[in-house]
Order: structure tokens, then sequence, then C-alpha cells
């Protein structure tokens, strides 16, 4: 397999894995849940995610630093913008790339909620803006215009919540013949515990299909997280990940992220 088939494989974990944590409201989870900011509330994430991907015998270090801003125009309905800076280091004589990958907008609307069940139903649009061709070509993301659609469930349960994600996308890209445009479908459950006031623990198992070209290839994901809240406005989380797909060469990514969060008015 070759360097450039690596870095675009790396590109596509980026999109599917360290994307979703900018945007959700609850990080380090792949999965989001249904929470919003409130009319007036405005809320800042800062990762940092550090992913080794292992296809064919070859390894490449990707450092991605995703930044987001969200704000809440109702109390039921959040507007965001995110971006996020990379570094691609191959273990070959490759040169290390670095770059700004896709910025993201979107929102969420939160469009149901039962106090009785303690269940809660939201949609988020997003759309995933189109980098340069040089980008694209050394890997940092996709040149045309992307985006995903994710329905979201959170269920309130007496241990803490379990949120659950149904999702389709599509990955477009400028050298389609390099790697061609694809449609993606995903889903994944996330239940959380509440240790304590301020503690949090969780885990994330999530499926993915990408169709492209006429062939689909899967993959999988699982995480063990933790969020610690010193008080109500700052969160800290750390997580673990790894996923896998179905590809030949198999590709195999572990994932470590941290990150904080700040809510102010």
């Amino acid at each position: 397999m070759s360097m450039k088939s690596v870095r675009l494989f790396a590109s596509a974990t980026l999109l599917m894995v360290a994307l979703p944590l900018t945007v959700q409201a609850f990080q380090p989870l792949v999965t989001d849940d249904t929470g919003t900011q409130g009319a007036g509330g405005n809320q800042v994430e800062l990762s940092v995610n550090l992913d080794r991907v292992r296809v064919d015998g070859e390894t490449e270090r990707v450092r991605t630093v995703p930044f987001v801003f969200t704000r809440g125009l109702s109390d039921t309905f959040d507007v965001f913008a995110g971006f996020s800076h990379s570094r691609i280091k191959p273990d070959s004589s490759s040169a290390t790339v670095n770059g700004n990958a896709n910025p993201t907008v979107g929102a969420k609307w939160r469009f149901y909620e039962s106090e009785s069940t303690g269940s809660t139903l939201a949609i988020k649009p997003e759309l995933i803006l189109p980098i340069s061709r040089p980008r694209e070509d050394s890997g940092l993301g996709s040149g045309r215009l992307s985006g995903n659609l994710t329905f979201i469930l959170s269920q309130e349960v007496p241990f803490g919540a379990v949120h659950v994600n149904v999702g389709v996308g599509k990955e477009r890209y400028r050298d389609t013949q390099t790697n061609p445009n694809a449609t993606i479908r995903r889903a994944s459950i996330a239940p959380v515990w509440d240790v304590s006031d301020q503690w949090k623990l969780a885990a994330d198992l999530g499926v993915e299909s990408s169709r492209a070209a006429g062939a689909t290839t899967r993959s999988r994901f699982a995480e063990l997280g933790a969020i610690y809240s010193p008080d109500k406005d700052v969160d800290l989380a750390f997580g673990v990940i790894r996923s896998s797909d179905n590809a030949t060469p198999k590709s195999v990514t572990h994932t470590l992220t941290a990150g904080v969060t700040w809510r102010f008015m």
C-alpha cells in the first residue's frame, strides 16, 4: 500500500473520529447528545487528538487540534463553527504534513423532550467546508463541500444517560480518481455513568459503512472515556479510542484524546 493511500485513510479517520469530537456537547465521546447551550449561552471546546494508524506494516501518526465555538440561539437551538489543525507524520522517508483540515459549520435542534420519560430527540445538520487541492493531496481532508446529518436520542436512566446516534453523510473530493466520493452511514451508542457530582465515566461503540466507487468498507470503533467537572461551567475530558475496518489490507487506528470545555454567557 502506498504512503499516499495511508494518508488518505488517515484523512478519512479524522473525518470519522476527530471532527465529531469538535461538535458534540459532551467531550470526549464520538456519539453526540441532545444537550444545547440555551438562549444566549456560549461554549468553547478545545482538544488534542493523537492517532496511530497502522496499515499493511506502515504506521502513520496524526496529531489533530480541533476548536469549536457554539452559540445558543434559543433554549433548544444551537449553531456552531469549528476548525482543526493537523500534523501527519509517516514512518517512511515522506515529509511530515502540517496544515488546517476542513472547517465545519452546523446546527443542533432539540425538537422533542418528555420530562415523564426522560427522553429527548434532536437533529444535527453539518457542513464540512472544502480545503485547497494541495491540502487534499496531502491527506488533510476533502476538497469539495461535504456534509453530515445526524439524528440523536438521549435517554435518562438510573445510572445516568444513554445516547444513540444514527447518521448519514457525504464525502466529496476534487481528485475522485484517487479518492472517489463516498456515501457514509453511521450508528453509535454511548452509556454515561454519573459516578459523582464531578465525575462521569462513559463507553462509546459505533459502526460505519462507507460506499465509494461501487465498493463498501465497514469500520467500527470502541471508546472508554472520563469527564471531570471542577465546576458547572468547565469539563476536562479524556478518552481512548480503537477503530478498525474490513478493507484489504486492514487498517487499525488507536487514538488518545484530551480536551477542555468552557461554557459562559
